[in-house]
């Protein structure tokens, strides 16, 4: 069954069962593979893109949910070169294997657009994706880092 979707920004028609998995229609049918297989069933967040701005386990979300809605990848967030959350990552250098870090950009992306100062609660809320090489010291000084950068790019 033909389904359309759209993309990082674009529109997509793809030929899979309603019930296919975002996850490995991105991979299989896109071609967009910076999108992680961690666990498939939605607990360690390898596989988050964003849908309609909202962190999302692709692993378990079948593309007719997301039909009309805007996902975003980690492809189509830094189209211009990295953004304020990959900057911290490297000044940090954040990522050990690096195998999980695509779904925490984008879970940290969607929670520096809501909240562009955030305390440790707030990161302990928003970031609940699981790391194998425990880098949590790093990423929660890159978020903040990311936030600082974010600030003062907008008010220049």
């Amino acid at each position: 069954m033909a389904v359309t979707l759209t993309i990082n920004q674009k529109s997509v028609t793809i030929n899979a069962p309603d019930d296919k998995p975002l996850l490995w229609a991105l991979r299989e049918d896109v071609n967009l593979v910076g999108t992680k297989f961690g666990c498939g069933i939605a607990v360690c967040g390898a596989c988050t893109v964003l849908v309609d701005g909202q962190p999302t386990r692709s692993c378990v979300m079948p593309i007719s949910a997301v039909v009309g809605k805007l996902v975003t990848t980690i492809e189509a967030i830094s189209e211009k070169g990295p953004n304020a959350v990959q900057k911290a990552w490297i000044e940090h250098q954040v990522p050990q294997c690096g195998y999980c870090q695509s779904g925490f950009i984008m879970a940290t992306t969607a929670l520096l657009d809501k909240t562009p100062d955030p305390t440790d609660a707030d990161i302990d809320a928003a970031i609940t994706n699981l790391c194998r090489c425990g880098t949590y010291p790093a990423m929660r000084a890159a978020i903040k880092r990311a936030a600082q950068i974010k600030k003062s790019t907008s008010s220049s």
